[in-house]
């Protein structure tokens, strides 16, 4: 089985979108799919990779967000590693409807783990994989700054502009 990618157009960027047997394994804001591959775990990158023209149910979800159905992405399932703790930080994250924003602490909260536990909402978001079909964009710091964005602040600002 091959790791699938497509890229899209978007006005924040190009957005790679990598695919195996139907579930997004990697995305985010990159022309290069292979940066996106580099990051998948070892027996990921075995199967190797393959650009397609169409991914099917991934692609008609991003351009229906890109179009403007901010919910088009919730229904594409997902898979990334991790921790249990951490898998239920990204549940949470993705349980953040767009539109609105959450602190670090917020998160937390959400998953079920006390406000101390920001800094690791915080490590959960800046190792996920699958942006921004796990809108990690959404969550802002105490200080209400928009806050660093693995792809970079201008990425993070049309993001949320984009679903306000």
């Amino acid at each position: 089985m091959m790791i699938d990618a497509q890229t899209f157009p978007t006005p924040a960027g190009e957005l790679s979108v990598l695919v195996r047997d139907g579930v997004v394994v990697a995305a985010g804001f990159t022309a290069e799919p292979k940066e996106l591959f580099a990051r998948l775990s070892p027996e990921l990158r075995a199967e190797g990779l393959a650009v397609v023209d169409d991914l099917g149910a991934p692609a008609r979800a991003v351009r229906a967000y890109l179009d403007g159905d901010l919910t088009a992405l919730d229904a594409i399932p997902v898979r990334q590693p991790g921790s249990p703790i951490r898998q239920r930080l990204l549940t949470a994250l993705r349980a953040v409807p767009a539109g609105t924003t959450v602190t670090y602490a917020e998160l937390a909260e959400r998953a079920g783990l006390p406000r101390g536990a920001a800094r690791a909402a915080g490590t959960a978001c800046s190792q996920n994989l699958v942006a921004p079909f796990v809108p990690c964009h959404r969550v802002l710091p105490a200080s209400g700054r928009v806050g660093a964005y693995y792809y970079g602040t201008p990425v993070k600002e049309w993001l949320l502009a984009h679903e306000s």
